[in-house]
């Protein structure tokens, strides 16, 4: 009977794992084939880069936020700011169709390594380059390790100084062993569409996300096992990183035009912006009132502004 009830459990319990992967699978499957590539696809030293390029002009590229993908650029900004510029918008490694890098190899200056490169390969030698939140970090690495990669600098929400609280146990979990063999793909399997909008509610707060956004992100390119494995992964090791990389920041020397929404409660302003336009010599802040973590759609003409200043006091207008 206790081998009999024993095969029964383990039948069970296969029976789950492979529903689950089935169905992650699925889901991943759908997702790919609903949201393809809108870009070129590129290769770094064996790693693919997706990008989508769009207009002419000096070149300005767009790195997106945690969690996100280039059609968080494509939806309004770089439409936007295209009649003035070359829009570069990348797909952070693991994000999107960008190849995910190493557990131990995706670090911001990695990231930044990788991108820049990307955007050589493209003609963008020295771009302006506006990151938003996780992606305003992957930026002042890029500022920092490769100044001579960069003619000007936007951090917008930017990630960019210490913080006290501590992991959240979502990432806690996702970013561990265990949890990314058991956990993600439970959450690919059967996360459902009504926590995705209230996620993408939480992440525009106060403001709403605009229409038809979370169609045109495909939301469904984040929830794929390899993007939420690597976002986990950057996110659990932001903190360390930023501690290291945020002493650095004197020795950032191209124009920096720094934008950030008082009412922005994911990267805070005090924490953040309002230290680091006294960390990098001659850059200015543009308080945003009212304005939640997503600028860039939330006052768009505000983000082109900054561009617009950071392109003239880089002489490229």
């Amino acid at each position: 009977m206790a081998n009999k009830l024993l095969l029964a459990g383990l039948a069970l319990l296969a029976g789950l794992v492979l529903l689950v992967q089935w169905r992650a699978t699925a889901r991943e499957t759908r997702a790919e084939a609903t949201h393809p590539p809108v870009g070129e696809l590129i290769e770094i030293d064996g790693v693919t880069v997706h990008a989508a390029v769009r207009g002419e002009g000096p070149d300005v590229v767009l790195l997106h936020g945690a969690s996100g993908n280039l059609r968080d650029m494509t939806f309004s900004l770089a439409p936007r700011l295209a009649g003035n510029y070359r829009v570069i918008a990348f797909d952070r490694p693991g994000l999107g169709y960008t190849d995910r890098l190493g557990d131990d190899a995706a670090s911001l200056r990695a990231q930044a390594d990788l991108l820049s490169r990307a955007a050589a390969r493209l003609g963008a030698d020295k771009p302006i380059v506006m990151g938003q939140s996780y992606g305003g970090a992957v930026a002042l690495a890029w500022a920092v390790h490769f100044p001579d990669r960069l003619s000007a600098l936007v951090p917008v929400s930017a990630v960019s100084n210490p913080w006290e609280s501590d992991l959240s146990l979502f990432y806690r979990i996702t970013s561990s062993r265990l949890g990314s063999l058991l956990a993600v793909p439970v959450l690919t399997a059967f996360v459902s569409q009504n926590r995705i909008e209230s996620v993408l509610e939480d992440i525009f707060a106060p403001q709403e996300p605009p229409e038809g956004y979370g169609d045109h992100i495909g939301t469904g390119l984040t929830l794929r096992r390899v993007s939420l494995r690597a976002n986990a992964d950057q996110r659990a090791a932001l903190l360390d990183e930023i501690r290291a990389l945020h002493t650095e920041y004197g020795r950032i020397d191209v124009p920096t035009e720094i934008v950030h929404g008082t009412a922005d409660t994911t990267v805070g302003l005090s924490i953040h912006s309002e230290k680091l336009v006294d960390q990098i010599e001659g850059a200015t802040l543009a308080r945003l009132p009212g304005i939640g973590h997503m600028p860039q759609h939330a006052a768009q003409d505000l983000v082109a502004a900054a561009i617009d200043r950071a392109a003239r006091r880089a002489g490229l207008r």
